[in-house]
């Protein structure tokens, strides 16, 4: 994880009235330095050892201001968990089908997509979403192994 990030992060925070606790900083640390596009459950999991009277609660309510503050995105797939982003640029994802997994893709805006989507469709477009689905490196290589 970046230094900067963690210091533009909390930046951030500072001008947006939001007090630091312990427990904010260490779950956007956590955010910033996790490239799998963490649950809830798993920021608290990893964080239990460090905080062992943090709640999954707590979790969450820091979330939703980090999330109200534009320094996280929520990510819903279909399933019951939501995941969380901390790279709040413009970019794309690529789910594995078999374990799930998350990794960013980037690739140059869909602007002119939305635009056109507005001429044809008459819809005032707010935003997209784009996911390409596959099966990562690691659970092609098990699926070979089985076979």
């Amino acid at each position: 994880m970046s230094e900067k990030r963690l210091r533009d992060a909390i930046d951030t925070l500072k001008e947006s009235g939001v007090r630091i606790t312990p427990q904010r900083h260490a779950v956007l640390e956590f955010l910033l330095s996790s490239m799998t596009h963490p649950t809830a459950d798993e920021i608290y999991k990893g964080l239990e050892g460090k905080f062992p009277n943090m709640s999954v609660a707590t979790v969450y309510n820091n979330l939703r201001v980090l999330k109200e503050i534009g320094l996280v995105r929520e990510l819903t797939y279909g399933d019951s968990s939501s995941r969380f982003d901390c790279t709040t640029t413009d970019h794309y994802h690529i789910i594995c089908n078999s374990c799930g997994k998350i990794v960013d893709f980037h690739y140059p805006s869909l602007d002119e997509v939305e635009s056109l989507a507005e001429q044809v469709a008459g819809f005032n477009i707010s935003h997209h979403r784009l996911e390409l689905y596959g099966t990562c490196e690691e659970c092609s290589k098990v699926a070979t192994e089985k076979h």
